[in-house]
């Protein structure tokens, strides 16, 4: 399950259990959204509560990264998983934006005004 909100420039995303493909696809909408209308975008992706993922999801994921590499500004993306952390890491190869890992919600936020600035 995932709750996602947008403001100007910025998508923000959390979930909560299992990320499955449906749950995925609600984000890309969003996401699609936004950027067609706003262009680049910045994002906030919460996995603390995230469970577990699907393979699909991981696929999806990879695919629409590739596809919209050049769609977005700064990834920040809040856990405190090691897992999840390299995992995201990994995903640099994918995508043109600068991408960091924070243990602190607050921190990502500031870190993603900055980008604003």
């Amino acid at each position: 399950m995932i709750t996602t909100q947008n403001k100007e420039h910025l998508v923000e995303f959390a979930v909560f259990g299992e990320f499955t493909l449906a749950d995925f696809k609600e984000f890309e909408e969003l996401v699609l959204h936004e950027i067609k209308f706003s262009g680049p975008v910045n994002l906030l992706v919460d996995l603390r509560d995230m469970a577990d993922f699907t393979v699909d999801v991981a696929w999806e994921e990879i695919r629409f990264s590739r596809q919209h590499a050049g769609d977005f500004k700064r990834i920040a993306v809040v856990t405190d998983s090691q897992w999840v952390a390299w995992s995201a890491w990994l995903e640099q190869l994918f995508v043109n934006a600068d991408l960091t890992v924070f243990a602190d919600e607050a921190e990502a936020r500031r870190w993603l005004a900055e980008g604003e600035a």
